[in-house]
């Protein structure tokens, strides 16, 4: 539940740019689930598992879409209904954003540049030649690397890591833990079987409008560059292995590993625990549900599952199969001895 001060229904409809149908001069003070909802506060529909709990629900309004059923209390309607509780969660929140201005107990170089209205928490390391953009908050025990550089209004939270020489672009999140710029995993094998560590020396370059999820780890490659292009959001515990280029407006869930030199293009999603062999491009538009193991390159609007990767429907119709495969290997047994008894029965009346 988000609290705010009241606000008319009529300035919540033309905040989000919803269609009001109803009494527009109705308060309303949160925003909450349907299931929940009381008088004063403002619900959702974006769900048809739950038209149910329109019928009865006892809140003031509900933003729901152009086409859904109507409700018993004044309405936003909305062709993305999704989209305006995104909209309303900020609309309703209280966001705590710490004052501009730097903490005294931080560690900056004296060439560190910093933009205006930024907010640098204690225990910050900031490196020579770095720089932070206008506005940009940088949470308690955050270490910014030489050279690095983040853009405006970026948040980069807790115990994050930006190596050196990383480069952010403007809006992006950092969430807690995140190491941005670590060491590839490269390794030359020596005569005598030892391995000797290929130096990682290349870029990591975050453009704009881009999140990243806790514990996340993306590598810088030893030559050329790691990049993750504007708009793509990627969930915690997500690997990304040097060399990778991430498309733009592309959607990795939580534990997604891409191996190294692959490319992922534009608008993919790809599903909880997906994992991409190196040396592979993922087309344009491809989905791949949880679990997928693509070890090959995907065309351009695929949609995929299983490993290895195989269409979606093709695998469903073979996972569906698998439940059958005791009984169908008692069958062929069965038939094998009968076959077997009726060759031998054979034999013996020749």
């Amino acid at each position: 539940m988000l609290y705010c001060a009241d606000l008319k229904l009529s300035e919540v409809a033309e905040r989000l740019a919803c269609r009001l149908d109803g009494d527009g001069e109705v308060d309303v003070h949160r925003l909450t689930g349907i299931d929940v909802a009381q008088p004063g506060d403002l619900t959702f529909l974006t769900s048809s598992r739950y038209v149910s709990a329109l019928r009865s629900t006892r809140a003031t309004a509900v933003i729901l879409g152009e086409d859904a059923e109507a409700a018993p209390c004044p309405m936003l309607r909305t062709a993305t209904p999704s989209l305006a509780v995104a909209r309303a969660v900020g609309l309703f929140g209280n966001e705590i954003r710490p004052a501009p201005g730097v903490d005294p107990a931080t560690s900056i170089a004296p060439d560190v540049s910093l933009g205006e209205g930024v907010s640098i928490g204690p225990f910050v390391s900031i490196g020579s030649g770095a720089s932070v953009g206008s506005r940009t908050i940088v949470h308690p025990g955050v270490h910014i690397g030489p050279g690095a550089a983040i853009g405006a209004d970026c948040v980069i939270h807790s115990h994050v890591a930006v190596r050196e020489r990383v480069v952010i672009g403007d809006r992006v999140i950092v969430q807690n833990a995140a190491v941005i710029g670590s060491d590839g995993y490269g390794f030359a094998q020596r005569p005598d079987g030892t391995h000797e560590k290929i130096p990682q020396l290349g870029d990591v370059v975050l453009e704009a409008d881009v999140e990243i999820g806790a514990h996340v780890a993306i590598d810088r490659p030893a030559i050329g560059e790691t990049r993750i292009r504007a708009g793509a959001k990627i969930d915690n515990l997500v690997q990304i292995g040097h060399g990778v280029r991430v498309g733009r407006n592309t959607l990795l869930a939580a534990q997604v590993g891409i191996a190294g030199s692959t490319t992922v293009e534009d608008s993919v999603v790809l599903a909880g625990q997906v994992g991409v062999n190196s040396h592979v491009t993922i087309g344009e538009g491809t989905r791949a549900t949880g679990q997928t193991g693509i070890t090959n390159s995907v065309p351009s609007g695929s949609f995929i599952s299983g490993l290895p990767a195989i269409d979606n429907r093709a695998w469903r119709k073979a996972a569906a199969s698998f439940q059958m495969l005791p009984a169908l290997r008692k069958k062929v047994a069965a038939l094998e001895r009968r076959l077997a008894e009726l060759e031998t029965h054979r034999s013996s009346t020749e």
